[in-house]
């Protein structure tokens, strides 16, 4: 089965937030029938070829895991205020075998 594969090549993806660019090879780089196709954009990159160009919102720049800026969430606090305010309540009924 001949063209059943799509074009991998060069890509250059781009978090304009962090002003971050990396460029990797990608099935976008080829026009497909089925998919997205070729981005339309293209950027010049430091080896003087000229790829296309995606921009994405989160890469390992300014995602917050990798960045450090994660906030940690107080869940020991979050339970006191819920077992302060509801108390310790079970259920007591009786019944059952």
């Amino acid at each position: 089965m001949k063209n059943i594969h799509p074009t991998y090549g060069p890509v250059v993806y781009r978090d304009a937030s962090a002003g971050f660019t990396f460029l990797t090879r990608s099935t976008l780089a080829g026009d497909t029938d089925a998919g997205p196709g070729r981005p339309t954009a293209t950027i010049e990159w430091s080896d003087g070829n000229t790829y296309p160009v995606v921009d994405i919102e989160i890469s390992s720049a300014s995602h917050p895991f990798w960045t450090g800026s994660a906030r940690v969430v107080d869940t020991a606090g979050r339970v006191e205020k819920f077992r302060q305010r509801y108390g310790n309540r079970t259920n007591n009924s009786k019944g059952g075998n």
